[in-house]
């Protein structure tokens, strides 16, 4: 297994999966990454077309709203993020995504908090994400400078916003998240 894989393996091994979906796609990305050394996208959209990505989910510590983005490829309210470079470990590519996507320059924690396997959709549907998804607490006053190419906009929301919502408009495993996830 390639060095950076059993990393990766390592992370995921070490998440404790909070529901039986979560156990379910734990167990489904812990035998893709010790069948295959090919779980870096190479090629956008989908080369290959399975592969990892990581979330980060800003919370505001004060009253515990996300800061979600209106993704122009996806057409859906998600966390901020994106594709795991080669060898890229997920958590530096955390790092990179939120300062990219959201001019920020807070580190999320150590360690990702959720897991999920997802089909894509939207124009670059058909591929399927393994997304480990990191928290990072900004308070809702931070300066953002927002990636203005990636999304239509970033929206505060809070938990019960979201629940009010349709869920056919944000990632189909946010609201499991908030409800599952440490702190939420």
């Amino acid at each position: 297994m390639r060095s950076t894989v059993a990393t990766v393996h390592d992370v995921v091994s070490g998440l404790q999966p909070s529901d039986n979906l979560e156990a379910e796609h734990r167990s489904h990305t812990l035998g893709w990454l010790r069948r295959t050394d090919d779980v870096f996208r190479r090629v956008k959209p989908a080369e290959p077309a399975q592969h990892l990505v990581s979330y980060v989910v800003p919370v505001d510590p004060a009253d515990g709203s996300v800061l979600l983005v209106a993704h122009v490829n996806a057409g859906l309210w998600l966390p901020p993020g994106g594709h795991v470079e080669v060898d890229e470990h997920p958590f530096d590519t955390a790092v990179r995504e939120i300062e990219e996507e959201l001019g920020v320059t807070v580190a999320p924690g150590p360690e990702p908090v959720f897991l999920t396997v997802t089909e894509t959709v939207g124009t670059d549907a058909g591929h399927t994400d393994v997304s480990l998804w990191y928290v990072v607490e900004i308070s809702r006053d931070h300066e953002l400078k927002p990636d203005t190419g990636e999304f239509h906009g970033v929206r505060w929301w809070s938990r019960e916003e979201i629940l009010a919502s349709d869920p056919a408009l944000f990632d189909p495993h946010l609201t499991r998240f908030l409800s599952v996830s440490p702190g939420r």
